[in-house]
């Protein structure tokens, strides 16, 4: 499969990419703006920017793999799985399989296919919560990556306390790579000790969200330091550009800022909370900076009404479990009073 990117309509306000719509903060643009002709004509160089950032994370610099985007660590955790095939009981190579828990995050499925991976997929409860022991059932000695978020998208749900310990224990032949591109939202990480104990488990972050960086493409994948060598030799040397670099360190040192745009998504989500309740629209209490919930078989006609009103939402409604849902980003309070207005007219609009 192919990621089908959402639509974009000039001026329209942007809730469905989950992006930071108060855009990156102003000693982050400013990094930019003194970004020079020689700076530009140079190969960067990760050594303080990784240091920097081993720091923020709280571990030692050889933790640390920067990434063009988390993207790019997720298919590099997926091309590790075509080093060491595994083997069944008779010697003989395996194809390597990739486990998904649905509903995710689509580059998952996109980064399995473009390494040839079998993907298997766990599905979806009814209420979407996760489920480790059908995650665990799907594990096989063919199992290569397990993807994993916390907290999940499009869900917001988090992933259960020691779930990904679990997984990582059931296969130690594999990667368990948690998507933490909202951890900034649960205050939650796996970032610490647990990883120099379980060598198999990778965690990915990225300073799309909540540090407004997702044009300039920059993530993280923390691991065990053998791990991190490991998964740095599958990676070309320069794909993190020098503008984002410089742009990283800017935004690292602005913690007032990154605080900011959290506790507005915390009274964001309450306000889409208050809005669902009023209008029997059930939801998922959110631990990232969106908010899914279920409007129904309209729900697409409800997102092409919000469009035409200027306001850009998701319709989830192809991922399993969540036909008839509604994702929508919950940041700047500004913003989500908008788009909850036009919804507000959108539901009058449907109901005559």
């Amino acid at each position: 499969m192919s990621y089908e990117r959402p639509a974009v309509v000039d001026g329209a306000l942007r809730l469905h990419f989950n992006e930071n719509t108060a855009g990156c903060s102003a000693s982050t643009i400013e990094a930019i703006r003194a970004f020079d002709r020689e700076a530009a004509a140079c190969y960067p160089d990760y050594e303080r920017v990784t240091a920097r950032t081993a720091q923020w994370l709280g571990v030692e610099a050889d933790r640390v793999q920067l990434t063009n985007g988390l993207d790019e660590g997720l298919l590099t955790a997926a091309l590790w799985t075509l080093h060491g095939p595994a083997i069944d009981s008779t010697g003989a190579a395996m194809r390597s399989e990739i486990v998904i828990v649905e509903p995710a995050f689509e580059v998952y499925a996109a980064c399995a296919e473009a390494v040839g991976a079998r993907i298997v997929r766990v599905a979806p409860s009814e209420d979407l919560q996760f489920s480790l022991d059908r995650t665990l059932a799907a594990i096989t000695p063919a199992t290569r990556l397990v993807y994993l978020t916390d907290p999940n998208n499009p869900t917001g749900l988090g992933l259960p306390a020691g779930a990904a310990e679990a997984i990582a224990a059931r296969a130690p032949q594999a990667l368990v790579l948690v998507d933490e591109a909202y951890a900034n939202f649960s205050g939650r990480t796996l970032v610490g000790p647990r990883l120099e104990r379980q060598p198999n488990l990778v965690v990915g972050r990225t300073f799309a969200k909540a540090h407004g960086l997702a044009g300039l493409r920059v993530g993280a994948l923390v691991a065990h330091a053998d791990t991190i060598a490991a998964l740095r030799r599958l990676m070309l040397p320069f794909s993190v550009n020098a503008c984002a670099i410089a742009a990283l360190e800017a935004a690292l040192e602005d913690r007032a800022y990154l605080d900011w745009y959290v506790a507005q998504s915390v009274e964001s989500r309450t306000l889409v909370y208050n809005f669902c309740r009023r209008h029997d629209l059930p939801f998922w209490p959110s631990e990232a900076n969106f908010v899914l919930f279920r409007a129904g078989a309209d729900a697409g006609v409800l997102v092409d009404a919000a469009a035409r009103r200027g306001v850009l939402l998701r319709n989830e409604s192809h991922a399993p479990g969540c036909a008839g849902c509604v994702r929508m980003t919950a940041g700047v309070v500004e913003h989500t009073k908008t788009a909850l207005t036009v919804l507000e007219d959108a539901l009058a609009s449907r109901a005559h």
